[in-house]
């Protein structure tokens, strides 16, 4: 066997070694997924619930009652805008991580652009470590908990969101993360959590009837206590579990973008073997036919 083919052969069992754990990774990443979806299908008509609780009370309290309370006051102007951007911890997920960071940081110069200060928060360690590269240093580094996130997670995240809010650090708070669709396709969700009267949850149910729910009845209900004591709880219930919804949206998004980014990979790798095993029998095809000529070249000069 020549160097050449040796060569050809040397690289033949690296690509079938990586095509192995490519493979691995995608089986793994599947039954992830799996578990990723049950637990979203058990938190939507939670989920679902509390937007329409809040949503109920907000009206019912008036927005002159809502901007009593400094969590559901909106403030008079706009300086500061938090943005949250939910990642994942590792990568080899194809677009997944790079397209939250995009978006968050197009949000970002076009808030600087108009007179804005923004503030960036980050979930997983691809986030952060984008945000340092790009010298965007940011507020909160949530990671180590993407691959399986708990709402003792969101809540801590929510937690300092409500705090930049009440204390004057942010004026706006918004959250970009990557809605899952299926194992093939997810898409970059912009939520607005703050405040409460600009929130995705005043806008429409769309969303929530996509998810099997039906609109709420617009029947009268008596508060007790008042609409606007029940809404200053309800809303750090919302925020904290909207968060959470984004926290499980993305897992599942980061499973199903990793297991496609690996079926992918391990089919890129059977071509590449294909090709090389294609190139390895040609070299060996040419070789004999070399030697034969020479066999065949002596015997002519022998006669």
């Amino acid at each position: 066997m020549s160097a050449s083919q040796r060569d050809v052969k040397t690289r033949i069992g690296s690509v079938k070694n990586i095509q192995k754990i490519t493979r691995a990774m995608e089986m793994v990443a599947a039954a992830r997924l799996r578990r990723a979806e049950q637990r979203i299908a058990a938190l939507r008509p939670y989920a679902g619930a509390i937007r329409r609780m809040t949503q109920q009370a907000a009206e019912a309290a008036g927005s002159s009652e809502v901007s009593g309370l400094p969590i559901l006051s909106e403030h008079d102007s706009e300086n500061n805008v938090a943005l949250l951007l939910v990642t994942g911890d590792r990568g080899l997920a194809g677009a997944f991580n790079s397209q939250i960071v995009r978006a968050g940081l197009r949000a970002g110069r076009d808030a600087e652009s108009s007179g804005q200060g923004v503030r960036y928060s980050a979930v997983g360690r691809r986030g952060v470590s984008t945000l340092n590269f790009r010298d965007k240093d940011p507020d909160g580094r949530y990671v180590g908990f993407t691959d399986r996130p708990s709402y003792a997670d969101a809540r801590a995240i929510a937690e300092d969101l409500m705090a930049a809010y009440i204390d004057g650090k942010a004026d706006r708070v918004e959250i970009f993360y990557n809605g899952y669709i299926s194992p093939l396709t997810q898409e970059v969700r912009r939520e607005t959590l703050l405040p409460l009267q600009q929130a995705t949850i005043l806008e429409s149910d769309d969303e929530d009837e996509q998810d099997g729910d039906t609109k709420p009845s617009r029947a009268l209900v008596d508060y007790e206590p008042d609409a606007k004591e029940i809404l200053a709880k309800l809303v750090p219930d919302y925020v904290e579990i909207s968060v959470y919804r984004a926290l499980l949206e993305s897992t599942a998004s980061e499973h199903g973008a990793r297991m496609t980014a690996m079926r992918n990979a391990s089919e890129n790798a059977g071509e590449l073997i294909e090709d090389l095993t294609l190139e390895m029998n040609r070299a060996r095809q040419a070789e004999i036919t070399q030697e034969i000529m020479e066999v065949v070249a002596g015997a002519e000069s022998l006669t």
